[in-house]
Order: C-alpha cells, then sequence, then structure tokens
C-alpha cells in the first residue's frame, strides 16, 4: 500500500511539474505574440502620434501663453508647457520599454486643434477676456483629445499584459485630467464673467 501511495504521488508530481512547464510554454507564447501582434503595430502608432502632439504642443502652448490676458491664465499656460515637456520625456521612456526608438507620426488632429487655436488668435481682441475664454476653449480641445489617447493606451497596454507601460502613461492621463480641470476652474470663476460685460462691436454696428 506504501508503495502505491509513493507512486501515486510521483506521478501527482511529475504531473505538475509537466502543467507548469507546458504553462510556461504557453505563456511565454503569448508573450512573444503581443510584442508582434496588429494590436502592438496599432499600439506603437498611437504612441507616435501622441508623440508628435506632445512636442507640438510644446511649442504652441508659448504662443497662448503670450496671447493670454489674465495673468492667472498666463502662468497655467507656463506651467502646462512644462508638465508637457514632462511627458514628452515619460513617452521616450515608454518606446525604450518596447526596445523601439521614439519616432513621431504627424498627428493630423492635434495639428487642426492648434491651427485653429492661431484662427482664434487672429480673430479676438488682444487684451480682452472673451480672447481668454476663446484660449481656454482651444486649450481643453487639445486637452481633451490627449485624455481620449492616453485613455486607450492605458487599456491597450494592459491588455497586451504590459501593466509597466500602463501605469507611466496613467500618470501622464492624470495630469492631462488636472490640467484640464484647472482650466475650467480659471473660465469658470473669472474669465467667462469678464467676457460677458464686454460689449460687442458686431452689436454696436448694428445699432
Amino acid at each position: 500500500m506504501e508503495k502505491s501511495t509513493s507512486s501515486k504521488k510521483n506521478t501527482q508530481s511529475s504531473a505538475g511539474k509537466t502543467a507548469k512547464r507546458s504553462n510556461t510554454k504557453t505563456n511565454g507564447k503569448s508573450s512573444m505574440q503581443s510584442e508582434s501582434s496588429m494590436l502592438m503595430d496599432f499600439f506603437t502608432d498611437e504612441l507616435k502620434d501622441i508623440y508628435w502632439a506632445e512636442k507640438h504642443l510644446t511649442k504652441a502652448l508659448p504662443k497662448l501663453q503670450r496671447a493670454a490676458n489674465s495673468e492667472e491664465l498666463q502662468q497655467a499656460f507656463q506651467e502646462h508647457t512644462e508638465v508637457t515637456n514632462e511627458h514628452v520625456s515619460r513617452l521616450e521612456q515608454v518606446f525604450e520599454m518596447l526596445g523601439k526608438k521614439a519616432q513621431a507620426k504627424k498627428c493630423e488632429a492635434m495639428e487642426g486643434i492648434t491651427k485653429e487655436a492661431q484662427t482664434i488668435m487672429e480673430e479676438t481682441e488682444k487684451g480682452t477676456a472673451t480672447r481668454d475664454a476663446a484660449l481656454i476653449m482651444a486649450a481643453q480641445k487639445a486637452e481633451h483629445y490627449e485624455i481620449a489617447t492616453y485613455g486607450g493606451l492605458v487599456q491597450l497596454a494592459k491588455t497586451m499584459g504590459r501593466t509597466d507601460i500602463a501605469d507611466l502613461l496613467y500618470t501622464t492621463l492624470e495630469e492631462e485630467k488636472e490640467t484640464d480641470q484647472k482650466l475650467t476652474d480659471i473660465a469658470e470663476n473669472s474669465i467667462n464673467f469678464q467676457a460677458m460685460e464686454e460689449p460687442s462691436e458686431k452689436g454696436m454696428e448694428e445699432e
């Protein structure tokens, strides 16, 4: 009986080891597939897209800062420029973690948003709260695009088992949300009310 029990234990132990080796092979194969999957290709393309967008914003935000009239808004744009530079560095770190060279692919969406911001600066009167309100809206359009992009990238990274990358991108996502909320607070606490008191030149012409 003892011999039979011992034999059974050895058989179970051997089966356990075989199953463990099998799982290891399966997990390894899955990991390799995720590194060379269509999803990974898409993920990398989106990284290149937002990398271009962030680098583009580092040049666009100082223009918004110079166009703003409110000192509080100027400070917010300055701080966001500094944070955006950190986002660029963080994306370069993600590329490195993937074993890829950091590359930028032109982001048509962000280019369009910044062109619209330029139009706003040309069509609103310098030194007015109305221009500041318009600049905030333009900046928040950029923020919302980034929030949507980073939110999607975080989920894709989790799906592919790259929680290390997901955590890094999540940090940026939260910072984008904070910036968006800060701009909302500035608008709601003062600028929008000031802009409402400014007379319309079009209305005066019609009279």
